[in-house]
């Protein structure tokens, strides 16, 4: 038995040796109060996140299909309020968020007159 608890000593010198005396020393040997309130807070944090994405991954079914939920509650899902087209790329988010109108519409009646265009100037629908 004794031959035993030699290997394990000289195995932690070496390893002493090498790493530094903080390699085999025990993990709460220097723990205390202030770093458990700490690690209680950071795995808060962690968690919350953790539930946040799992809340967000949740597959729901449509039409006998199942979707993740946060592709249902993409805001680029909507179409364009000037033109009626799906938006398809980012730029098109970009421009639904700021001018209310995809990026063809915004090349086409916005650039060069954002302040017509934030004034309420919308073109005539020609249907």
């Amino acid at each position: 038995m004794s031959d035993k608890y030699d290997e394990i000593a000289a195995i932690e010198q070496a390893i002493s040796k090498k790493y530094g005396e903080d390699a085999t020393q025990n993990p709460k040997a220097n723990w205390d109060s202030e770093k458990e309130r700490e690690y209680i807070k950071q795995s808060k944090e962690f968690y919350e996140k953790v539930r946040k994405n799992d809340e967000w991954q949740e597959k729901v079914e449509v039409n006998g299909v199942k979707v993740s939920k946060k592709l249902l509650n993409r805001e680029s899902l909507i179409s364009c309020p000037t033109c009626g087209n799906f938006p398809k790329g980012v730029m098109d988010d970009v421009c639904l968020s700021k001018f209310d109108c995809c990026n063809s519409c915004y090349i086409n009646y916005v650039e060069g007159r954002e302040d017509r265009w934030m004034k309420g100037w919308r073109p005539q629908n020609e249907n």
